[in-house]
């Protein structure tokens, strides 16, 4: 009888042990200790001084080279020639659409045409968060396919970028087992346990998408990274690939001044900003160009409400006559939440042609006081009323908003308080 029981007992055990070997693990932790600061960056951040990056101690860049199948980052070239002169280690990434094994194969060309020639540090990227209704079975055949044809295709190891969500409920085991994971998390990563993930490891986390770096305008996704995120072989470049995608929707373009010609009228024939061609040309002084000289101009710079990142977020470009408060309302986001992370100093001066991200918020209401110290004018105020209720004095707010007649405020205009 003793015997019996000992036997049912080891029996238990080792199924146990089985049971747990085939599903998940239930602590995800780095695969060495991380020690390497980072950033990922793409278009949104426009361009970017990466002598300041490098000193400010950041050591990796990952860059957005493409997404879905013809679009190219505009800042691609730019962020990989910068990075790589000032002695950063680049990785590639590409933002995978497809909702089919073929377009996946599509996409996989494309990505590797647009590194190619390229020598990257750091293993590739898929970063596949929206699925569009896809199944949970087709996500895994579209990953596994758009992985394999990468790797085939440069010679280079491949990676995948997935939040805590999608590596928990939509990647399998079996890409686990292949592809090492770069993690978004922006809780402590040093405290995944009882996480039922397919994945024991990580060899990278995203931390943060509102870091700020000397040299770079706004926020930045912030990361850290372990030995283990470098390509085995970093000797060789890519090979180079035929393009098949003729008409990208993102291009960089050289543009010859012509005598007569300002850089507002050049922003304005090229859909692009005076900003924008100022620190992409490194210009000095705005108000002198001179025929001959050669600028860099980036195209179709924004994938207007295209490209998903992180918990739904989309880049917008301003367009002519539009306020902050419309495109707040339009997004079922507050005024608040806009200005807060696009770090706006001056909600009143929007430009268009600028970038604006959007992301989720559970503030679905247009908030009259903003966190930035900046009112929303509601109907029925005066300048004197809202001075009462702030404690200043309408002077006061004249001189600080530029006011030319105190008596005329209207509907959603933004005062600044403080």
């Amino acid at each position: 009888m003793k015997k019996i029981k000992l036997i049912f007992i080891f029996s238990i055990i080792i199924s146990l042990m089985f049971f747990v070997n085939i599903n998940f693990t239930y602590a995800i932790t780095p695969i060495s200790n991380p020690k390497y600061n980072g950033i990922d960056v793409s278009d949104w951040q426009g361009y970017i001084d990466y002598s300041q990056v490098k000193q400010s101690g950041i050591e990796i860049v990952y860059i957005k080279a493409s997404q879905g199948n013809n679009i190219k980052d505009p800042y691609f070239e730019i962020n990989y020639e910068n990075a790589k002169r000032n002695g950063l280690k680049v990785g590639f990434y590409h933002f995978l659409t497809a909702t089919n094994t073929e377009e996946a194969e599509n996409e996989a060309r494309f990505f590797a045409s647009v590194i190619s020639g390229k020598n990257p540090d750091c293993k590739l990227v898929m970063d596949y968060e929206v699925f569009g209704g896809v199944s949970v079975e087709e996500t895994n055949q579209i990953a596994e396919v758009f992985l394999e044809s990468v790797k085939r295709l440069t010679n280079k190891e491949v990676i995948i970028y997935s939040d805590l969500s999608n590596s928990i409920n939509r990647f399998s085991r079996s890409l686990a087992n292949n592809y090492e994971l770069w993690l978004a998390y922006y809780g402590n990563y040093n405290e995944l346990n009882n996480v039922e993930t397919s994945w024991n490891n990580w060899i990278g986390v995203q931390f943060t998408d509102r870091g700020r770096i000397p040299g770079i305008s706004g926020s930045v996704d912030r990361d850290v990274y372990t030995e283990s995120i470098f390509l085995t072989d970093t000797t060789t470049t890519i090979p180079e690939q035929e393009n098949q995608i003729q008409d990208f929707n993102t291009r960089t373009q050289d543009y010859v001044v012509r005598s007569g010609d300002t850089l507002s009228e050049i922003a304005l024939k090229f859909g692009t900003t005076v900003q924008e061609l100022v620190e992409l040309n490194q210009i000095s002084n705005p108000n002198l160009i001179f025929p001959g000289q050669v600028l860099k101009i980036i195209t179709n710079s924004t994938v207007n409400g295209q490209e998903t990142r992180g918990t739904g977020s989309i880049v917008y470009t301003v367009q002519r006559g539009n306020t902050l408060s419309q495109i707040a309302q339009n997004y079922g986001v507050s005024v608040a939440h806009i200005v807060e992370i696009n770090d706006i100093q001056n909600p009143n001066l929007i430009f268009p042609g600028e970038k604006l991200r959007i992301t989720e918020s559970n503030n679905q209401t247009l908030n009259p006081v903003l966190q930035n110290n900046y009112y929303i004018v509601q109907r029925g105020d005066t300048l004197s009323g809202i001075a009462l209720k702030f404690g200043v004095t309408v002077s006061y707010l004249v001189n600080l908003n530029g006011i030319r007649n105190p008596n005329l405020i209207y509907t959603g205009q933004i005062l600044k308080i403080r």
